[in-house]
């Protein structure tokens, strides 16, 4: 991997050390040149006439996000967030009085409200598997559950955002697909940063965001939707005019593929910057990507476990790109401001981003960490720097 290059590709690496790609990463230069290239366009003719014109780059957006995590156009909608996506899927589920969602102690804070939300208007159970000793959901655990009571849906998140943990995925996708549950995996953070198959996955509906480790405007996300759920007419409660067309009275129809999952109001410019982050993604190469990012974060866990009351957080068989730290002593957020000033970006998370999670590890809060591959030793070793001398002060 060509670190200049890619450096060179992302103007703003000279300007900060950006360790908050687990947020919003920086963009590289044909993302910002496909984003302002459709804004320019709307400016000059019209947002409708926009459309029209830009039909077949519109049309290549939905084949690159499909590439990207191994399915086809048929089966990508576009929406505005992952959690947009994420609630358009379980919204589609027909819930009743007394079913259950079984989900994990780690999943993401605006899932777990929704699942409380569906509780509470429902009457929905929300079940949560226990982790195992390591850390991250018991798969056997899971497997008993599934084996003991009949569960509407199975969501897990792949990886938090409050921690490293990466979450297997794969293997709960097949003791859903070996019992016939709906399953719905939060893919956030980590689309974009390793090698994304659906198909291996095993999962119904896929949910992920643009911004983070794609390396997308923000704005933007996508949902996946397996052949399996088009066929079973599930459709989101909050239907509009894109996905569906109204035939009578009292009847419509649904959109035959993942559009019915899509709103009429999509934003272009950045749908199109994120189809380009997608195609970057994929020129460099997902799997190096990915092993780059780890190597990363595994030299920064070791740096700052070297420096005086920092406590890393991160628990799993399988650890990625976000580190996550407790500092004896220091509000994370007053460290993440200090940070800023030095140009060096971070953020700070407190308890009501997981709860349950940093309960269980008695802490209220965390300073977190995210490398890209674009970014060098040198620059952890920065700020690492920073934070000792703050520390100390």
């Amino acid at each position: 991997m060509d670190i200049e290059k890619l450096r060179a590709d992302t103007p703003s690496c000279a300007e900060r050390v950006h360790l908050n790609n687990a947020g919003a990463a920086l963009m590289p230069e044909p993302v910002i040149r496909a984003v302002h290239e459709h804004f320019a366009l709307e400016t000059r003719i019209g947002g409708y006439e926009a459309e029209d014109a830009r039909r077949a780059e519109i049309d290549a957006a939905y084949d690159a996000i499909a590439t990207l995590v191994g399915t086809r156009a048929r089966n990508i909608a576009f929406t505005e967030s992952a959690t947009a996506s994420f609630a358009q899927a379980l919204t589609s589920i027909p819930f009743e009085h007394g079913d259950a969602i079984l989900t994990t102690r780690n999943d993401y804070v605006s899932n777990q409200l929704l699942f409380l939300s569906f509780e509470r208007r429902l009457g929905v159970r929300v079940v949560r598997a226990p982790d195992a000793t390591g850390g991250g959901v018991d798969v056997d655990a899971v497997e008993a559950m599934l084996r003991r009571e009949t569960f509407k849906a199975v969501c897990v998140t792949h990886i938090p955002t409050n921690s490293g943990l990466v979450q297997d995925v794969a293997s709960i996708g097949r003791l859903c697909r070996e019992r016939d549950v709906l399953y719905v995996v939060d893919a956030c953070q980590s689309v974009g940063q390793m090698p994304i198959d659906v198909d291996a996955i095993g999962c119904d509906f896929l949910s992920a965001t643009s911004r983070k480790f794609l390396r997308g405007p923000r704005g933007a996300g996508f949902l996946y939707v397996s052949d399996r759920a088009l066929e079973l007419g599930l459709a989101p409660l909050a239907i509009d005019m894109r996905g569906a067309e109204w035939t009578a009275e009292k009847r419509y129809r649904l959109a035959a593929d993942a559009k019915r999952f899509e709103t009429f109001e999509t934003a272009w410019p950045v749908v199109l910057g994120m189809a380009e982050a997608a195609r970057y993604a994929q020129a460099l190469g997902l799997a190096a990507i990915e092993q780059r990012i780890k190597h990363l974060a595994a030299r920064l866990r070791d740096m700052l476990r070297e420096l005086p009351g920092v406590r890393v957080l991160d628990r799993g068989p399988e650890l990625c790109g976000i580190v996550s730290i407790a500092v004896a002593g220091h509000d994370p957020r007053a460290l993440m401001r200090a940070l800023r000033e030095r140009g060096i970006n971070t953020t700070a998370q407190t308890r009501p981003s997981a709860v349950l999670d940093y309960d269980a590890k008695g802490v209220d809060a965390s300073l977190r960490f995210s490398p890209h591959c674009y970014n060098t030793e040198a620059e952890l070793e920065t700020a690492v720097d920073a934070l000792r001398q703050l520390i100390a002060a």
